[in-house]
């Protein structure tokens, strides 16, 4: 077998595994994270008017559970430091305008950025809350290497915490 072959061979090899392994590394809780396709199996399998009015209303409190699923980041964030943060809290989730990363977590490098609406960077009135506000979010959620970064307006650093 020549060497161009060899590397060929490995090659391919190369591009099964790892497309084997990011296949299988999708979703953590075994589920399709596709939830049109059962959506259209139910569509396809030719139900009468009769039986899509009854799916319609059984799925009716499913839907509104999905509106709440669909709250924003930041907006879970302020609802849980509403009910459980202490008045100093209260006051800096106030100005949080953005929360990213705090969906997906896997335990290895757990990136958070929070962002406010306070300015002046480092320097500024927001460094306080901003360690505060990576306290509140280590409350919220946990994770064995996490990292927050809560951010001014204008996108500067203004502290961190981990979580």
């Amino acid at each position: 077998m020549g060497m161009k072959t060899k590397i060929a061979l490995g090659a391919v090899v190369g591009i099964v595994v790892i497309g084997a392994v990011s296949a299988n590394s999708g979703d953590s809780d075994g589920g399709s994270g596709d939830s049109g396709t059962s959506a259209s199996a139910e569509q396809q399998s030719g139900g009468t008017k009769a039986d899509a009015k009854a799916d319609t209303k059984s799925d009716a409190k499913p839907a509104e559970d999905k509106g709440t699923e669909k709250a924003s980041q930041a907006d879970r964030f302020k609802a849980f430091v509403q009910k459980n943060g202490t008045p100093q809290e209260k006051d800096a989730v106030a100005h949080v305008t953005k929360v990213q990363g705090a969906e997906e977590q896997n335990d290895i490098l757990d990136a958070v950025d929070i962002y406010t609406d306070f300015t002046g960077g480092i320097m500024g009135e927001g460094t306080g809350p901003a360690k505060l506000l990576a306290s509140a979010f280590a409350d919220w959620k946990q994770s064995d290497n996490g990292l927050v970064t809560v951010y001014d307006a204008d996108g500067e650093l203004l502290g961190t915490g981990n979580f």
